[in-house]
């Protein structure tokens, strides 16, 4: 068995995301439930949480996707790739549809508060939430007529592999549905992503907000569409490509490596939503203490000791600070 080395780079890439990816989404699974406990579920918990859930199901077929790759040859059993390739596609494609349903969040509590309110409730975001997910299964389970029960596995040059080789018969049926998912699954939510963002950016570029707080925002919304392209575009570009030149391109499979990559980059964007207190816990987790959690500590210390002498009182600066958070987080 040799192993080329681009399939060693694609190893790397495997490890260093599991690595990575594993520990970051439990952190942003714990944050999240544990505010959703403290102060109630918000839309954007809801769909953080879903998020989360999507990295999850890629992380955990992580080592199988490694262990394909590493052997050049399907080894597991032929039912397992149907349910192999569900999770990670499903995956890939469900956090493409939450990710937008953030920043359309975020963009309709900037640009219409007082209506978006009347809405932003954590049931209608889990209907949401249950559509986005009925919609991906919805595309995957289609894939399953291309194959015509053969389980995904086919054998060529005495190789097997799961979901990869295809004749001319699936691919009649398969590349015009994989067009269709790159255009409802990606081309639609990239617009609607980069439409909000931008929304986003010049709303508050022209707000009154602080400098520090419209540096927070504007690093949090172009980081949210910066992960999505890198991460998204490389893998559905393979569709659209695939589809012009009726084949199944060979560097498919290598696009998919920017895909997993949002397995660690999209739990960061997760933990820059969230508001002082919360990162000063990540903070505490993570061994490190942010400068926003002290300052927190000492208003917790200021409310308890009111009336003791030798209770420092935060500065102007601190409270200047922490105002321009605090208007941030209602903004969300």
């Amino acid at each position: 068995m040799q192993v080329a080395s681009k399939d060693w780079v694609a190893l790397s890439v495997y490890l260093f995301t599991f690595l990575l990816g594993l520990p970051a989404n439990l952190l942003v699974l714990f944050v999240y439930v544990r505010k959703a406990r403290k102060r109630g579920a918000t839309p954007n918990v809801v769909y953080a949480l879903n998020l989360c859930l999507a990295n999850l199901f890629l992380v955990a077929w992580l080592p199988v996707k490694a262990l394909e790759t590493l052997l050049q040859d399907w080894r597991l059993p032929a039912p397992v790739c149907p349910i192999y390739s569900l999770f990670l596609f499903s995956s890939l494609y469900g956090s493409c549809l939450f990710i937008t349903a953030v920043t359309v969040g975020r963009y309709l509590s900037i640009a219409f508060p007082i209506v978006y309110k009347r809405y932003r409730r954590a049931r209608i975001s889990c209907f949401i939430s249950a559509a986005l997910w009925a919609l991906v299964l919805f595309h995957l389970s289609l894939a399953l007529v291309a194959e015509r029960g053969a389980n995904f596995v086919s054998i060529k040059d005495d190789t097997s592999a799961c979901y990869g080789y295809f004749n001319t018969t699936q691919l009649a049926v398969l590349l015009p549905l994989r067009l269709e998912m790159a255009i409802t699954l990606f081309l639609l939510p990239l617009i609607v992503t980069s439409f909000c963002t931008l929304r986003c950016v010049t709303l508050v570029w022209h707000s009154n907000l602080r400098p520090m707080g419209k540096k927070r925002v504007l690093t949090v919304a172009l980081s949210t569409l910066a992960v999505f392209v890198v991460c998204y575009a490389p893998y559905n570009a393979s569709h659209i490509v695939g589809f012009v030149l009726k084949e199944n391109v060979e560097w498919r499979t290598y696009a998919m490596l920017t895909s997993s990559c949002n397995v660690f980059l999209e739990p960061v964007v997760m933990l820059m939503l969230l508001p002082a207190v919360s990162r000063g816990l990540v903070g505490r987790i993570c061994g490190r203490q942010s400068h926003f959690s002290r300052i927190e500590g000492c208003r917790h210390r200021c409310n308890s000791t009111i009336g003791v002498a030798n209770v420092r009182v935060p500065t102007m600066t601190e409270k200047s600070q922490a105002g321009a958070e605090v208007t941030k987080v209602s903004q969300e």
